[in-house]
């Protein structure tokens, strides 16, 4: 859900520990427990089939390069490959036995703690439509879920606006088992405002390349689904709003500015500051949070300043181009860091890492972006909220930056929150750390999830 996804590093991940996740065989699921460990450089593994009734089977062979791992059990045939996600603390892969090869997400969290969350909803006493609407700029076609209250007393409909990586319209976290959307949706369509969710392009039933997308494709995307509500008879008298969390709430704006069907948004986490500011906060945040002096932080934050400013300063190269300007300041800033940087990874293969995370199109796009160049012009009703927890999104400067825009637009409605001790997400938070979103059993704190409704049900047009 991060914005920048600026949980940079210059050492490779640590993914030892318990990885608990399911396979599907023969329609039956299969819980699977990997334990990584690691003695020196060497890595090894031990695997439990806990519904089989096995533990403690050995297995020949673990590689660990940069993120990506590889178990092997030569003696059960068996091989798994995957990718450790540091923001989400799971390592995405594939199985392969004989002739079954299937997806397996991994995940710190016991498959006792994988039902459902307590927030999620169990009945929908109201209209539910699955629905489709195509983006004809860029000839996609999105997939998603009309709620409309039952007592038909409706005035207003919102679009919920996802955050950043591939989301389907749950907004659903892969290996947390949270599901932002389904419950923010149910409770407002319970409130009685309707909401349209859909899952981004690339995602669930949706078509398109998420891959090579940036913001401003993610943008066109949300406005096809303001001018799908327009082309249905019993909707387009209702007041359309966006509500965008994270990367979601920099995407609002962007559609609100051009758009003036739009007649009021809800910010959620929101951007407030230059991303390039952000994403430095991002990672000063980060590194705090694990542990980093002031003094240990200069370099790190030095590099990916330069880093940040290379890739905004050359929007003519191509990616090649750029990818070789990028590498030669690296190695040149990494020539400054202490050989014991290297001592899990090598010089080389760390600026590939980094290069191979940054210099994305997605990035390209974000790492320009002003939120203040859209804000500035919105003049419908806005509430911006976040939660004094949030290391993702700092709250204080960029709320302070969204109020600023708004008054410059001359914007006579708008009211920017903190809410105490919520994160990103805005659970209940004791940190805010990302590794606490999977423990919290809370999926979004009412008095969030109050603060909107009644926001939007106050508003008269």
């Amino acid at each position: 859900m991060m914005l920048l996804a600026a949980t940079f590093s210059l050492k490779a991940q640590d993914v030892t520990g318990d990885w608990y996740g399911a396979i599907k065989v023969a329609g039956a699921k299969l819980n699977l427990v990997f334990h990584i460990n690691k003695s020196g450089d060497t890595y090894s593994t031990v695997m439990d089939s806990p519904d089989q009734g096995a533990k403690g089977l050995g297995t020949d062979k673990t590689t660990v390069n940069n993120n990506a791992i590889t178990i092997e059990a030569n003696k059960f045939g068996i091989k798994y490959t995957g990718t450790y996600k540091p923001d989400s603390s799971t390592i995405n892969g594939t199985f392969a036995q004989g002739a079954l090869n299937t997806s397996l997400i991994l995940t710190h969290s016991k498959p006792s703690d994988q039902g459902k969350r307590p927030q999620d909803p169990t009945a929908f006493p109201y209209k539910q439509e699955e629905v489709t609407f195509p983006n004809a700029k860029a000839g996609n076609v999105l997939a998603g879920t009309l709620t409309i209250p039952s007592s038909g007393k409706v005035s207003k409909i919102v679009v919920l606006i996802t955050g950043s990586g591939k989301q389907n319209r749950n907004e659903e976290l892969q290996g947390m088992n949270h599901r932002p959307f389904l419950v923010l949706s149910d409770w407002l369509t319970r409130n009685g405002i309707a909401v349209l969710r859909y899952d981004d392009r690339g995602a669930g039933k949706s078509t398109g390349n998420f891959l090579t997308a940036t913001t401003a494709d993610f943008a066109d995307d949300a406005e096809a689904a303001v001018t799908y509500i327009q082309s249905r008879p019993d909707l387009n008298k209702l007041s359309i709003g966006l509500v965008g969390h994270s990367e979601g709430g920099m995407i609002a704006p962007m559609v609100a500015s051009r758009n003036k069907a739009v007649k009021f948004m809800c910010l959620l986490a929101a951007p407030g500051v230059p991303m390039i500011e952000l994403g430095l906060q991002q990672q000063k945040d980060q590194l705090r949070m694990a542990g980093r002096t002031p003094e240990e932080m200069k370099a790190p934050s030095a590099l990916l300043q330069n880093l940040f400013k290379t890739i905004v300063d050359n929007p003519q190269l191509n990616s090649d181009q750029l990818k070789a300007k990028a590498t030669v300041m690296l190695f040149q800033e990494l020539g400054t860091f202490p050989p014991e940087t290297f001592a899990r990874e090598s010089k080389q293969d760390m600026v590939s890492r980094i290069t191979a995370q940054f210099l994305t199109p997605w990035y390209r796009y974000a790492l320009a972006l002003k939120p203040a160049d859209y804000l500035t012009q919105i003049k419908c009703p806005v509430l911006a909220i976040n939660g004094t927890l949030d290391i993702q999104v700092e709250n204080t400067g960029n709320l302070a930056g969204i109020k600023a825009a708004l008054q410059k637009a001359g914007n006579k409605n708008h009211e920017e929150l903190a809410l105490p001790g919520l994160n990103h997400l805005f659970q209940k938070a004791k940190t805010g750390g990302v590794n606490e979103y999977a423990e919290i059993e809370e999926t979004f704190n009412p008095v969030a999830l109050e603060k909107v409704s009644t926001w939007i049900n106050g508003l008269r047009f």
